[in-house]
């Protein structure tokens, strides 16, 4: 073998093997997917440490745009549409830019995904708002990105680094979109399911809306499957939330047994401790 090709060889072993190598990330990366109300919520951003460096008004300089971690741009995808600051924003796939300064936050939803702030156009930005920092007792040394504060309709996204926190709330109207889905498999062959009937029962039941509405779709339910000792203890509250009492312990009695046969201790006390009450009530 000539001496050329050995070269060569020896070359395109070493690019290989350089190729292959993995080291630990600087600003390792995370993907973490979230229900919010009605909606799945996936984030995902670059963590860096403070290293002993100095963060906010340093690293990151005030006033300029920041790409809200490291490497990549902070992105959010949701599956729904979700408000900020009461701007509405369409289901799909956005970057998170700030701008930090040291008594206010601009935060800044953006359609301009890619490496870094340097991707950033603000005429891509479809919702735009301004957020006070809290100074923290807690350092944290690596930058963190979590959700807080839950409810039917939506949650907190919590920026922590340094001894700085951000904090925002993502809003939606779940109560709308669910009733409209409702609307929808109502109107649909398909919603003669049992499952449907019954979610739409335990809507009701759970949302104070109309009691026999609910009634009449969980009898529904069980005409489809009259097993299922979840959907019987659902029509049992619904009785009793006619006050009648009677028919709401019958119902309850069946449902124990049902959850007796199947094992399931949870239902059993439920039905047990609702018995108990409504019998207090006769």
């Amino acid at each position: 073998m000539k001496p050329v090709y050995l070269i060569t060889l020896f070359t395109f072993l070493c690019s290989a093997a350089f190729a292959q190598l993995k080291t630990p990330a600087a600003s390792p990366t995370v993907t973490m997917v979230q229900d919010m109300g009605i909606s799945k919520v996936t984030l995902t951003y670059s963590r860096p440490g403070m290293k002993g460096r100095k963060i906010f008004g340093d690293l990151v300089p005030f006033g300029n745009v920041w790409r809200t971690g490291a490497n990549a741009s902070t992105t959010l995808e949701f599956s729904e549409p979700i408000s900020f600051a009461g701007t509405e924003v369409p289901a799909g796939k956005y970057a998170i830019y700030t701008v930090p300064n040291k008594d206010s936050w601009k935060i800044m939803i953006s359609k301009a995904l890619g490496w870094g702030a340097g991707n950033f156009d603000e005429s891509a930005n479809v919702a735009s708002f301004e957020v006070k920092p809290v100074k923290t007792d807690i350092t944290y040394e690596t930058f963190t990105i979590d959700f807080s504060d839950f409810t039917n309709e939506g949650a907190h996204l919590n920026i922590y680094w340094e001894n700085t926190k951000v904090s925002f709330p993502m809003e939606m109207d779940a109560d709308k979109a669910v009733m409209a889905q409702l609307d929808r498999m109502m109107q649909n062959p398909e919603a003669s399911l049992a499952g449907t009937y019954y979610q739409a029962a335990q809507y009701y039941f759970d949302t104070e809306r109309d009691t026999d509405k609910a009634l009449e779709w969980v009898n529904k339910a069980l005409e489809y499957n009259p097993n299922p000792y979840w959907v019987i203890r659902l029509k049992s509250r619904l009785l009793a939330r006619k006050k009648d009492y009677k028919a709401a312990i019958a119902t309850a009695k069946e449902s124990l047994e049902k959850a007796t046969a199947a094992g399931n201790m949870d239902y059993v006390k439920l039905n047990n401790d609702a018995i108990a009450e409504w019998e207090k009530m006769l």
